[in-house]
C-alpha cells in the first residue's frame, strides 16, 4: 500500500511534477510529462491539452485553482477516499462503475449525469469506468485505482475529449491507472486478494452494469457473478451514506451558491408570473434563470402545475395553461457542481391571493415555519420526528379552516413525508434511516404540502387547491441555515412583487 502523503501534495515533491490542482506557489503555466508517439517524453502545457471535463488550466473561469471540480478540491477528493478506507475492513476493497451513457433513441443521447457515489469519491466525470478504493492492512493507506477510457483520436472527433489513462494518474490523483477494456485482465487479483468486497453492482439500478468490460462485446449477465463468486460481498451504499450525509464546509458552498442562486431566480419568475400563459412558458424562463446566472442545469425536472394539476405530487408534463384565478406550484431548482437544491412555491398566477387561497397558504406556511426552525442539532430533531410534528400542526391548522378529518383524512391531503436529505442527490444518501438525529451541516428540506381533491368531502371554498411550500435548509448547531432564502415566500411578499 502507497497512501500516506496526500495525493494532491505528492504532485510537489516530484521533479517533473504532474498535472495536479495547481499549487500556490506555482509562477510558470502548469504543464504535464507526456509521451509522445515516438515514446519521447516532452513538457506540455496543461492548457494545451483538452480533457474529458473542465479543469482549471483549460476553463479557469469554471474551476478556481486547487479545485478538481466547482467548489471541491483535489485534496479533498482523497480526504473522501481515505475517509471511506478507514470504514473498511483491513485487507478489503470497495468497487464503484460510473454510470453508463443513457440512449434517447439510437445514437442520440440525453445529457450524462454520473453515478454520485463514483463522484463523490474521484471527481471523474465520465462513463466507462471503475473505481477500486483498496486497503491493506494499515488502517490509514489505501490505493486508489482508476480504470477509464484510453484518449482514441478517432472517437474523441465524434463524441468530445477523453481525459484518458495517464490523466486518471496525473489529474485525478489515482495510484494506478489503467485502460478500462484491459480491466478483465487486472481486476481478478484485486478481487482474489481482498477478504471482502463492497460495492452496489448487482444491487437494484446497478445490476447489470459493468458486466461488457468483463467479457466483452454485449454485457453477459453472469460476468460479475463468476467474478465475485467466491468473494465476501457486502453492499456499500450503507458506508457511502454515512459519509455524504455530512457535508463539508466545501459542499455547503456549493450549496449555499446553488440555493442562493436558485431563489433568486424563483423570486423573478413570481414578479413576472402575470406574464406567462402556459407552464411551459414558465419552465423555460426557470431553467434559463439557473444556467444564465452561474448554475450549471436543472436539478430535476421541475414541477410546474397550475390549478388542479398541483394534486399530482410528481406531476412534470408542465404542458396546460395557466389560467386567472389558479395557483401555481413550482417544484424547481438549479445544480452547482453536481451539488442541488430542492424549492417548491406556490403562488397565485394574476399575483393576487384570494381569501381562501391567503387562507391556506398562511396556515401551511406557518406550519412550514415551525418545522424549519427546529432544524437545529440542539432541537434533538429526526426527519420523522419533525414529520409527525407537522402532521399535528397540519391537523389542528385544517381543522381550523373547516376541514373533517376523520377517517384518515389528513393522510388524504397530505400524504408525502415532510422531508429528505439533499446534496448530491435530491433524495441525497438514500436508505439513510430518518429516525436518526440530524447532526450540524447535515442538509435537508421541509416541504409540507396540502392537496384537496375536488370532493364533497371538503370545504367547497378549498377544493382543487394544491400548495407545497419547500427550502433547503442546513441544520445548524443552534441556528438554522435556510439555503434557499432568497426565494420570496410569505403572500404579503410575493404579493408586492406585482408592482415592480
Amino acid at each position: 500500500m502507497k497512501r500516506n502523503i496526500p495525493s494532491a501534495l505528492r504532485a510537489a515533491l516530484r521533479p517533473v511534477p504532474r498535472f495536479r490542482s495547481r499549487p500556490a506557489f506555482a509562477q510558470e503555466p502548469w504543464q504535464i510529462q507526456w509521451q509522445t508517439r515516438r515514446g519521447m517524453a516532452e513538457l506540455v502545457s496543461a492548457a494545451d491539452m483538452q480533457f474529458g471535463q473542465p479543469l482549471h488550466e483549460t476553463h479557469p473561469h469554471i474551476i478556481k485553482p486547487g479545485d478538481l471540480t466547482p467548489g471541491i478540491s483535489a485534496l479533498e477528493y482523497h480526504h473522501r477516499r481515505a475517509n471511506l478506507a478507514r470504514k473498511l475492513p483491513k485487507n478489503s476493497i470497495a468497487l464503484l462503475v460510473a454510470a453508463d451513457t443513457k440512449y434517447r433513441s439510437g445514437a442520440v443521447f440525453y445529457e450524462y449525469h454520473q453515478d454520485p457515489n463514483f463522484f463523490y469519491l474521484t471527481g471523474f466525470n465520465e462513463p466507462d469506468a471503475v473505481a477500486v478504493i483498496e486497503k491493506g492492512t494499515s488502517e490509514v493507506e489505501y490505493t486508489f485505482h482508476l480504470f477509464v477510457r484510453p484518449k482514441d483520436q478517432k472517437a474523441e472527433l465524434w463524441d468530445g475529449a477523453r481525459s484518458g489513462v495517464q490523466a486518471a494518474q496525473d489529474v485525478f490523483n489515482a495510484d494506478e491507472a489503467g485502460d478500462i477494456n484491459n480491466i478483465a485482465s487486472v481486476l481478478p487479483d484485486i478481487i482474489q486478494g481482498a477478504k471482502q468486497v463492497y460495492t452496489d453492482i448487482g444491487y437494484g439500478p446497478r445490476k447489470n452494469a459493468f458486466q461488457r468490460f468483463m467479457e466483452g462485446g454485449e454485457p453477459k449477465v453472469d460476468g460479475l457473478a463468476k467474478l465475485l463468486q467466491n468473494a465476501s460481498v457486502k453492499q456499500l451504499r450503507p458506508l457511502m451514506n454515512e459519509l455524504r450525509v455530512n457535508k463539508s464546509e466545501a459542499e455547503l458552498d456549493c450549496m449555499r451558491f446553488a440555493g442562493a442562486i436558485s431563489g433568486a431566480v424563483f423570486t423573478e419568475a413570481m414578479r413576472r408570473t402575470p406574464s406567462y400563459t402556459t407552464e411551459k412558458q414558465l419552465w423555460a424562463d426557470l431553467a434559463y434563470g439557473f444556467k444564465s446566472q452561474g448554475l450549471d442545469t436543472e436539478a430535476y425536472v421541475p414541477v410546474i402545475a397550475g390549478g388542479q394539476n398541483a394534486l399530482s405530487i410528481h406531476y412534470v408534463r408542465n404542458d396546460d395553461r395557466l389560467h386567472e384565478g389558479d395557483m401555481v406550484l413550482v417544484d424547481a431548482g438549479g445544480e452547482y457542481g453536481g451539488y442541488i437544491t430542492d424549492i417548491t412555491r406556490t403562488w397565485p398566477i394574476n399575483g393576487r391571493f384570494s381569501k381562501p387561497q391567503r387562507d391556506m397558504y398562511g396556515m401551511l406556511l406557518k406550519v412550514q415555519q415551525s418545522c424549519v426552525s427546529l432544524c437545529r442539532e440542539d432541537a434533538d430533531m429526526t426527519l420523522d420526528s419533525l414529520h409527525r410534528i407537522a402532521e399535528q400542526n397540519l391537523r389542528s391548522g385544517l381543522q381550523d379552516l373547516g376541514f373533517d378529518l376523520r377517517n384518515n383524512g389528513l393522510d388524504v391531503l397530505f400524504p408525502h413525508h415532510v422531508g429528505h436529505y439533499i446534496g448530491l442527490d435530491v433524495h441525497d444518501a438514500p436508505g439513510y434511516p430518518r429516525t436518526d438525529k440530524l447532526k450540524e451541516n447535515q442538509c435537508i428540506t421541509i416541504e409540507p404540502g396540502v392537496y384537496v381533491p375536488d370532493d364533497e368531502r371538503w370545504p367547497k371554498h378549498f377544493r382543487g387547491m394544491g400548495m407545497r411550500t419547500e427550502d433547503s435548509v442546513r441544520i445548524g448547531k443552534e441556528k438554522v441555515e435556510v439555503l434557499t432564502d432568497t426565494a420570496a415566500k410569505t403572500a404579503d411578499e410575493i404579493e408586492e412583487l406585482k408592482g415592480k
